[in-house]
């Protein structure tokens, strides 16, 4: 696959995962009758577009694939549970933006923290199951694109995310 369709790949799934964290905070004026509907779907479609680029990264042979893809979707599930605590403290700190208390930004803080202790003790938790199923080569470059989306994801959030006003 080319450097071109790979980079094309990655903008795709960039936008999508911004397009969740967006849908998570509806507008009045441009809601749907059923918005838990179009949020499905766009998970889905998440789902999907993050698939098709690991498969494109990740080179695996007919034997390698049976055995990843299970533990994938087993990873993928539990990670789903943390971006969704992701969604609720953007969600909890975009309510509480304009009359931000001290108590309100250590509760914050404290959930990001927990929330990235629990990412970190997931991809802890999953590396030996990965590593049962792929050579560490194929491994090392499965996290390196977990990295890779994660970091873009990331770095879309801080753009469209403010920070917090200073203290008066």
């Amino acid at each position: 696959m080319s450097t071109k369709t790979v980079k094309a790949l990655w903008a795709l799934l960039s936008v999508t995962a911004l397009m969740v964290v967006i849908a998570a905070f509806p507008v009045p004026a441009l809601s749907q009758d059923k918005p838990a509907d179009n949020m499905q779907i766009l998970r889905d479609k998440i789902k999907a577009d993050k698939k098709l680029l690991v498969a494109v990264n990740m080179e695996l042979t007919d034997v390698e694939a049976k055995a990843f893809w299970p533990v994938y979707e087993g990873y993928q599930n539990e990670l789903f549970l943390l971006r969704g605590r992701t969604v609720k403290l953007i969600k909890d700190y975009s309510d509480a933006y304009e009359k931000m208390s001290n108590d309100k930004a250590k509760a914050l803080l404290d959930e990001l923290m927990k929330i990235d202790s629990l990412g970190l003790k997931l991809r802890q938790a999953y590396l030996p199951k990965f590593r049962q199923v792929l050579p560490e080569v194929k491994v090392v470059r499965y996290y390196q694109i977990e990295n890779k989306i994660n970091a873009a994801l990331n770095y879309e959030l801080a753009t469209n995310i403010p920070l917090m006003k200073a203290a008066q």
